[in-house]
């Protein structure tokens, strides 16, 4: 078996009755197995978390900063619009 199919973590955790309950009928409306569901579920909150905490969150001014920024076109040095206008290497 691929490494990456492998399934070696185990996750427990208890739960109030009517959790379960609850968990296990939206698995079975998917139907997946309720380990399955559970983990879907984890991994889909797990990865909101993540991006969540890797947003760039900005007051409206530093927004419109931000937007000036990527509107506005780059300002070449001489040295860098020489570079371009010379023939690449394997065309000399």
């Amino acid at each position: 078996m691929p490494a990456a199919a492998r399934k070696d973590g185990v996750i427990q955790i208890r739960a109030p009755r009517d959790a379960k309950a609850l968990i296990m009928r939206a698995a079975e409306l998917k139907h997946q197995k309720l380990s399955e569901f559970m983990l879907d579920s984890a991994r889909r909150s797990a990865e909101e978390t993540i991006l969540d905490s890797n947003l760039l969150r900005l007051t409206e001014e530093e927004h419109a900063a931000f937007n000036a920024l990527l509107d506005a076109p780059p300002v070449l040095s001489d040295d860098v619009k020489r570079r371009y206008a010379r023939k690449p290497g394997w065309e000399a």
